[in-house]
């Protein structure tokens, strides 16, 4: 995937887009999106300036034109790696969709990677391998023939699940997480894949694991489904997703992840024919040190 444009290749409007940031950082936001605006004068054509303007906006409290700011992202960039249209839903300036742009998670992803694991788990206090490690322990399997870990990432939880399992698969749509991933060493397979739409080979699993990914999907359905087609009889599938308080579904957050409400995890498990081994409350990381309350799901397909 080409890269994002994250400079405008004019050197007058990266200068002022430059000193925008500065006012930004200090708290002036009108006044960053005002210069912001005059470097995108001198380059109209640069997406990731439009973006970042009505990033600017917003904070200023200028919504109708943080809305044109980021339609004239997703006009430049239809692909929409910046994520415009979740800033247009969150806003109420757009239709709420069942999914992110594909583009968005993965380039998100690959920014990501270098510096993942220090702030997951240094940082934010993330949890979720061993919550789901000691779930998965407490139906009493301890070794698994065969074990798919879905939006595998780096591999936090691939170095759980190792020890347990004699093959380790992992998917995930961001080519630099596969290669942080393959640098640890544990997976015997990795394969990159839109879990969207994510269409299963080879042999069936008797362990898939989903650890921190579904907030990232919205509508879960569709990855129920190619569960479903990669889960062996008797096979666990275990997963975690952020809990959703209020009323819904799922919703999307201010963090532009989704949350899903203990209702929705349950009907999807009866629509799969999936049988419900436990499913746990725990805090999974923190957001700007407040806890993230998750949900912890263990289920196995009945034989």
């Amino acid at each position: 995937m080409t890269p994002l444009q994250l400079s405008s290749n004019d050197l007058l409007a990266d200068r002022r887009a430059d000193y925008a940031e500065m006012l930004f950082a200090s708290g002036d936001h009108a006044a960053a999106a005002e210069l912001m605006l005059g470097a995108l004068e001198l380059a109209p054509a640069w997406a990731m300036g439009w973006f970042r303007l009505g990033e600017m906006q917003e904070a200023a409290g200028e919504m109708r034109a943080a809305a044109e700011a980021w339609r004239m992202s997703l006009k430049l960039e239809p692909a929409d790696r910046p994520g415009a249209a979740l800033k247009l839903q969150l806003i109420g300036a757009a239709p709420a969709e069942d999914s992110p742009p594909s583009a968005f998670v993965e380039m998100l992803f690959d920014q990501y990677a270098e510096k993942f694991d220090h702030a997951l788990v240094e940082t934010l206090h993330y949890r979720v391998p061993e919550l789901l490690t000691a779930a998965i322990g407490a139906t009493g399997r301890n070794t698994f023939a065969h074990a798919v870990d879905l939006g595998c990432g780096t591999g936090l939880m691939g170095v759980k699940l190792r020890p347990v399992t004699k093959r380790l698969d992992g998917y995930d749509i961001s080519a630099e997480m596969l290669r942080k991933a393959r640098d640890k060493g544990v997976y015997d397979y990795l394969i990159k894949a839109d879990l969207q739409e994510l269409e299963p080979v080879g042999q069936t699993a008797d362990l898939v694991t989903a650890a921190d990914v579904f907030m990232y999907l919205g509508a879960l359905d569709r990855v129920f489904s190619s569960v479903m087609k990669m889960l062996a009889p008797g096979g666990v599938f275990a997963f975690s997703v952020e809990r959703l308080a209020g009323e819904g579904v799922f919703d999307l957050q201010e963090s532009r992840r989704y949350a899903h409400s203990e209702a929705y995890v349950h009907g999807l498990i009866a629509a799969a024919g999936l049988r419900l081994l436990s499913l746990e409350h725990a805090v999974i990381r923190q957001d700007r040190r407040t806890p993230v309350e998750g949900l912890i799901v263990v289920t196995d397909l009945a034989v």
